[in-house]
């Protein structure tokens, strides 16, 4: 049977909406992430997954060790259910959570806290418990005098004698010590490079150019900070980008998240090719005209730039498309297509987000699935009554 016979029959039980976690692809691409990685373990973003059971399980196999976390909060629970070595890979101005982690001696030598200015450490200060922190440096790709620039907008250090200087005021300040050094390029690690024409030849062009600058100035700012503090671990690179980051010989570490899951926006890699894992469905409620079908919901817009790579894909049946007057809808959402005119009413339509883990802040579980069967259903941290942003 082909995939969207195989997904129904596994299915047929429930009522749409529901998401479902194709276990079999999952373990594909973990193991080809590994394979990317070669020996480097890979930390666990656990943003792109949200959903306990599922971090357990991937933590679990060959190739990956701890956890990047998007908030405090997110990780206090995680190590208040038994997870260790957790990353927040955003700087933290919760006040509350700052005290609690200070407070509690098993979650503040677990948990690791980002920062990259003094007004970072300002907060950090004055703890039960000394708190370790990581330096974020900023791994954009600059170029022409600084007219163009290429990359997330995130840390302001961005030079080794910059990083040197607050790796210096960390070891000045009583209760916190300097454990990592992060630099995520995500002009990398998060843009794909398999896009036709000029428009594709000037990203590969980008990249070669932001690889080759960033291997040496990396290197230069953990070397500049390893004379001040003994880094245990530094981290860098994505999904996009393992197995060339994981050849810098300062990475001890990379981090990845989404290629778990291979939603929409990982289809677009030269070096790597997924399989969709995570996908939901949507039931068919009416049929307004012919060669349409619209669905229930479906509005699960991906956070970025606004724009039509941000809408989730139709997945199956092929050739299914959205009008370009309504998008995806917030409660129904018409389809177009030769395969619109096949569908019926209440039968179902497949989607992939076009990004990972927001998935699973619409859904309060995963159905897991192997081959044509549900074999267990995971709560999402939205299930867990967890919503951390």
């Amino acid at each position: 049977m082909d995939d969207r016979q195989r997904l129904d029959r596994a299915t047929a039980h429930l009522e749409a909406p529901f998401a479902v976690l194709d276990l079999d692809a999952l373990r594909l691409n973990a193991e080809s992430m590994a394979r990317r990685a070669a020996g480097k373990p890979i930390r666990v973003a656990s943003k792109s997954i949200r959903c306990r059971p599922i971090l357990e399980r991937v933590l679990a196999m060959d190739g990956f060790a701890g956890i990047m976390a998007f908030t405090l909060p997110e990780a206090l629970w995680l190590v208040s259910t038994g997870m260790r070595d957790v990353l927040v890979a955003y700087p933290t101005a919760d006040r509350q959570a700052i005290g609690a982690l200070g407070a509690d001696p098993v979650a503040a030598r677990e948990i690791t806290l980002m920062v990259d200015s003094p007004e970072h450490l300002d907060l950090l200060q004055g703890q039960p418990h000394e708190i370790r922190v990581c330096l974020d440096i900023d791994a954009a790709f600059v170029a022409f005098a600084g007219k163009l620039r290429v990359g997330a907008l995130r840390s302001p250090l961005r030079e080794p004698a910059q990083a040197a200087e607050i790796a210096a005021e960390i070891a000045r300040r009583p209760g916190l010590r300097l454990a990592g050094l992060m630099a995520y390029e995500a002009q990398i690690a998060g843009v794909g490079d398999k896009i036709p024409g000029p428009y594709g030849r000037v990203v590969r062009w980008m990249q070669a150019r932001s690889r080759r600058e960033l291997i040496v100035r990396r290197g230069r700012i953990v070397q500049a900070v390893r004379r001040v503090a003994d880094l245990e671990f530094v981290n860098g690179g994505g999904t996009g980008s393992i197995e060339t980051t994981v050849r810098e010989k300062a990475i001890t570490e990379v981090a990845a998240g989404s290629g778990f899951f291979h939603p929409r926006l990982f289809d677009f890699y030269r070096n790597f090719e997924g399989h969709p894992a995570a996908l939901f469905a949507l039931p068919v409620v009416r049929k307004p005209a012919p060669g349409v079908a619209t669905v229930l919901g479906g509005g699960y817009h991906a956070s970025g730039a606004p724009g039509p790579t941000r809408l989730p894909q139709p997945y199956l049946p092929a050739g299914l498309r959205f009008d370009a007057n309504e998008g995806a809808g917030e409660v129904q959402t018409p389809l177009f297509g030769d395969a619109a005119s096949d569908l019926r009413v209440g039968d179902r339509v497949w989607f992939r987000h076009a990004k990972a883990g927001e998935l699973c802040e619409r859904f309060a579980s995963l159905h897991l699935i192997e081959g044509d069967r549900v074999v267990e259903e995971a709560p999402t941290y939205r299930g867990e009554g967890k919503t951390f942003l």
